[in-house]
This record gives structure tokens, sequence and C-alpha cells, in this order.
């Protein structure tokens, strides 16, 4: 029977606890005689429950995480600590326990970098073939997705790596280079079709000053047929360059008629004059302050109106539209305002215009100031959550810029009316 400064795993000497050498680990130092040499092997023996802890509850980790592959590091992390953990037991079941989870992780992720092998030479025979797409937008949103399956796939043997990840990179090279000279060639031929119709506004204008009227508006329906043939064009370009180009036909057709004495009345479509109609109409009611809850009602109604009339109309004349949206918008704000000032104001409209305008500018310049400083808080909120890049997000900041510059511009008019009655 061992005595009390010994035991099977350890022993004392000249003051000091050892460990026993065992597997390859030699005998070596762990600790020093506190009160006696009884408790001190006692405490490193009490003390090894811990490394026999830390094992099982890696044992248990590793047989019921899914991700099984990223514990071979602590595994081996793991032996060693064992290898130089200050305490008195058995570790040999416990290396023989993880040697046998470090056998299992290795063959697991070996099978999984097989798997990953042939996932990864399939996804660059994939890529090859995508990249041969004719059509290139396609071809570019079928390789993104294809690259985001590569950067998923798990990892190969070394061996392979980079020979996968150079061939790989090649296919994404050849096809963006190609998309390269496909997308100049693309805005060259824009570029081409651009100065095309540019030269028909520009003869249009010229052939207005033609001396012969009748030969030059034969040549301006044979540009207007010819315009229609240019195809291709950005929406917003093409756009752009169809107005200058109606613009250079109305303004030769007025000299031609005017010449010709042909009453000309160009016909307006009733759905554009119907929008006209109730812009004009709320422009006008924005001024019967009296009645403002009425007209808030009836710009709601409009703004529904609106919509329906719109989506029948292929394009609609974008000041027009303005103009609509800044005078529901005026009407919501200043009901609003006349809304907050009848809390405190119930007879508002009673008061001399010079007291009500002093009034409305006081509030008015409060609630500015107090949506000022709130959107300034958002936008630094969203700035360091760094969400500043996601729609909604610049939805809501738009929607309060647009709050607050319709408020400062219904203050301006208070105080361009408060100035002509004082200096009245």
């Amino acid at each position: 029977m061992k005595s009390a400064t010994e035991n099977e795993y350890g022993f004392c000497q000249v003051g000091k606890v050892f460990i026993r050498p065992y597997l390859n680990f030699p005998q070596r130092e762990i600790g020093f005689v506190r009160e006696t040499e009884e408790a001190s092997l006692a405490y490193f023996v009490k003390r090894f429950e811990l490394a026999n802890n830390k094992v099982n509850i890696l044992a248990r980790e590793v047989t019921t995480v899914q991700n099984k592959g990223s514990f071979l590091t602590k595994v081996v992390q793991m032996k060693a600590y064992l290898g130089n953990f200050d305490g008195l037991g058995d570790f040999m079941p416990l290396f023989d326990q993880l040697d046998q989870m470090e056998s299992y992780l290795r063959g697991l992720i070996q099978n999984n970098q097989i798997k990953n092998l042939e996932i990864k030479r399939a996804l660059i025979q994939d890529a090859a073939q995508l990249a041969e797409q004719e059509d290139i937008l396609k071809a570019t949103e079928d390789l993104l997705d294809t690259k985001t399956k590569w950067v998923k796939t798990g990892p190969v043997d070394k061996q392979f790596q980079d020979e996968l990840s150079e061939e790989f990179q090649a296919v994404l090279d050849a096809f963006f280079l190609r998309r390269r000279a496909y997308f100049e060639e693309k805005n060259r031929q824009i570029d081409e079709k651009i100065a095309i119709l540019q030269g028909f506004i520009d003869s249009v204008h010229q052939l207005r000053k033609a001396e012969d009227i009748d030969d030059s508006v034969v040549k301006v329906k044979e540009l207007q047929k010819e315009w229609k043939t240019i195809l291709g064009l950005p929406p917003k370009k093409q756009s752009m360059l169809w107005k200058n180009f109606k613009k250079a036909n109305d303004m030769f057709f007025e000299k031609y008629n005017r010449i010709k004495g042909i009453d000309y009345k160009p016909r307006v479509d009733p759905r554009v004059q119907e929008l006209n109609t109730m812009t004009g109409e709320l422009e006008i009611k924005l001024g019967d302050q009296d009645n403002m809850v009425a007209t808030a009602e009836l710009a709601k109604a409009y703004l529904v109106k609106w919509k329906e009339v719109s989506a029948q109309i292929k394009t609609i004349d974008r000041s027009m539209a303005e103009r609509f949206r800044n005078a529901c918008d005026k009407i919501f704000e200043m009901n609003y305002l006349l809304r907050v000032i009848s809390y405190r104001h119930a007879n508002l409209n009673e008061k001399p215009r010079l007291e009500q305008l002093k009034i409305m500018i006081n509030q008015m310049d409060y609630m500015t100031k107090k949506e000022k400083g709130e959107l300034d808080d958002f936008i630094a909120q969203a700035e360091r959550d760094r969400q500043m890049e996601e729609k909604p997000i610049q939805s809501k900041i738009n929607t309060q810029k647009r709050k607050i510059s319709m408020k400062e511009m219904l203050l301006a008019n208070f105080k361009t009316e408060l100035d002509i009655i004082l200096n009245n």
C-alpha cells in the first residue's frame, strides 16, 4: 500500500508535489506542499476531476454539434492542455478518448474534403459553361450565384486548394474580361445612336431656318420615321432626346403653320387636363385656412384619383406631378399645424391676421427645429448601426426631409406675409 506521501499517480518530495511519468510525458513538478503532504496529494487528486469534466464536455459537444469539423482544433488543444495539466489521476483513458475523437474528426474532415473537392470541380465546370452564355447579364447573375456556392463550400485538401482556386478564378477573370469588352462595345453603340438622334434634332432646327418650307416639311417627316428605327438607348437618355426632338418639331411646325396660315390648336389629353385641374384646385384651396380640414380630405381623395388617372397616361410632365405633390404635402402640413395650434388657440381664425401669423410662425418654427433634431439623431443612429444603405432607412430619411422642406416653405410664406403687413 502506498504511503500518505505518494499514490499511484504522484508523490511528494522536498516540499513539492510531482506527477509520475505516463505515456510519453516525463515526471514533472505540479505544485508545492501547502499544509501536509497528504492534503496536497488529495488536492491534486481532486483537481483531476476538472480535466475529466472538460474532456467529457468536449466529447458531448463533438457528438451533438452539426459542424463537427470545427472541433478538431479543440481536441488537439485539449491534448496539449492535459499534457500540462496540474492534477493527479489516470490520464491515459482521457488521452484514449481524445485519440478516438481526433481519429473520428480527421476521418470526417477527410470525407468532407473529398466531397468538397467533387463539388468544387463541378462548380468549375458549371462556371465554364455559364461563362459561355450569350446573354451577358444572365451569365453575370449565374456566375455570381456560382461564386457564392464556391465560397460556401468547405475547404479541400491543401494539395488541391491553390490549383482549384486558380482554375476557378481564371474562369471568372476570362468572363469578366469578355463582359467588359461587351459593355464597352454596347456603350460605343449607344454613343453612336445618341449622336445620330442629336443629329436629327439639329437637322430639324436647321430645316426650320431653310427658305423652302415645303421641301423642309418632307425632310422633317422623314426624320420622324427614321427616329422610330433607332432603338436600344437607356430610357432616361431616350426620354431626354425625345423631348428635345419633339420641341424642335413643335417649333418647326409652328413656323410652318404660321406661313401656311393654318390655325392649329394642339389636342390636350382630357386625362392630363383633369390632373391639371385637380392640381390648380388644391393650390387655390391651400389659401383657404378656415376650411383646411375639408381641403385635407379632398387632397386625400385626389391622391387616390391621381394614381388611377396617371396610370392610364404614358408620360406625365414631371413639373406638374411635382406641383400636385407639393400642393398635397403643404395642405397636410398646414392642416397638422392648425390642429396643433387649436389645442391652445381654439379661436385662431377669429384673431387678427397679424396675430395669426405670429402664432403660426412660432409653432411652425418649433416643429421644424424639433423634426430636424430628431432626423439628425435618427441618421446618426443609422450610421452607428451601419444601416444607411438599407432601403427602408433611406425611405424614412427622404420622407422626413420632405416633410421638413414643406414646413420650411410654409414658414417662409408666413414670414413674407407678415413682413408685408408690418411694412404697410
